[in-house]
C-alpha cells in the first residue's frame, strides 16, 4: 500500500509539474523543467523497482534463515527420539539431553538374534549436538523445549514433546511489513504461524511445521 501511495504522489506531482511548465514557465526555463521530470522519472522507477524486489529479497533471505534453524531442531528431534527409545519419555531438560547423546547406550538387534548395545552418539558423527540448542543467528536465544501427554484413546497416554522458536526474532532486522504478514502465513509451502517448530503438545508427532522445502535442502545437503 505504501509503494501504491509513493507512486500515485510522483505521478500526481508530475502532472503538476508538466501544468506549471505549459502555463506558466518561460519557453527559454523549460529544459530546468524538463530535467526536473527526468529525474522525478528515474526516483519513480527506482521506487517501482525496490517495491518489486523487496519482497523478493525478504522470501530468498527468511529461507536462508529459516533453513539454519530447521536444521537445528532436526537435531533436537532426532535426540528426543532417541531418548525416548531408551527411557520411554521424552526430555525438557537440555542439558540432559546433551548428556544424554554423551554417554548412553541404545539397545540394537544385531544378526542371528543376538542383542547387543551401540552408543547413542553414533547417530550424532559430525553432528554439532552440544549447540543444537543455540537458535541460529540469533544472540542471546535458545530453543524453547517442553515436554507433555496426551490420551491418544482411553486408556493410552502417550508422551509428546515440542521445540520452538519465534519467527520474529529470526526475522530481525527485515521489513517490518513483511514481517508481520509471515507471522501470519498459513499456506501449505510456509512455515505456518508465528514460530519454527518440531513435535507437539496437542498432537502426537515429530513433525516438523516447515513445508517439504526445507527437507530437500537438506537432502541436497547430504549428497
Amino acid at each position: 500500500m505504501g509503494l501504491i501511495l509513493q507512486i500515485i504522489a510522483a505521478v500526481l506531482a508530475a502532472v503538476g509539474l508538466a501544468i506549471v511548465v505549459v502555463k506558466f514557465l518561460p519557453l527559454k526555463f523549460r529544459w530546468i523543467a524538463s530535467l526536473l521530470l527526468l529525474l522525478c522519472t528515474v526516483l519513480l522507477v527506482s521506487k517501482i523497482y525496490d517495491g518489486i524486489m523487496e519482497p523478493i529479497n525478504f522470501n530468498k533471505e527468511k529461507v536462508v534463515r529459516y533453513a539454519k534453524v530447521v536444521e537445528k531442531l532436526k537435531i533436537i528431534r532426532n535426540a528426543e527420539i532417541r531418548f525416548h527409545e531408551v527411557n520411554g519419555v521424552y526430555t525438557k531438560n537440555q542439558d540432559a539431553l546433551i548428556q544424554f547423546i554423551d554417554s548412553a547406550q541404545n539397545v540394537e538387534m544385531r544378526i542371528k538374534d543376538t542383542i547387543g548395545y551401540e552408543p547413542v552418539s553414533k547417530y550424532f558423527k559430525d553432528v554439532d549436538y552440544k549447540s543444537m540448542f543455540i537458535v541460529p543467528g540469533v544472540e542471546g536465544k535458545t530453543f524453547e523445549l517442553q515436554t507433555g501427554v496426551i490420551e491418544k484413546f482411553q486408556g493410552l497416554i502417550v508422551p509428546t514433546f515440542e521445540a520452538r522458536t519465534e519467527k520474529k526474532a529470526i526475522l530481525k532486522g527485515l521489513n517490518p511489513s513483511l514481517v508481520k504478514l509471515e507471522l501470519e502465513a498459513n499456506a501449505t509451502d510456509e512455515i505456518k504461524g508465528s514460530y519454527v517448530s518440531v513435535g507437539s503438545l496437542n498432537k502426537v508427532t515429530t513433525g516438523g511445521n516447515w513445508p517439504p522445502l526445507y527437507d530437500k535442502k537438506s537432502a541436497k545437503k547430504d549428497n
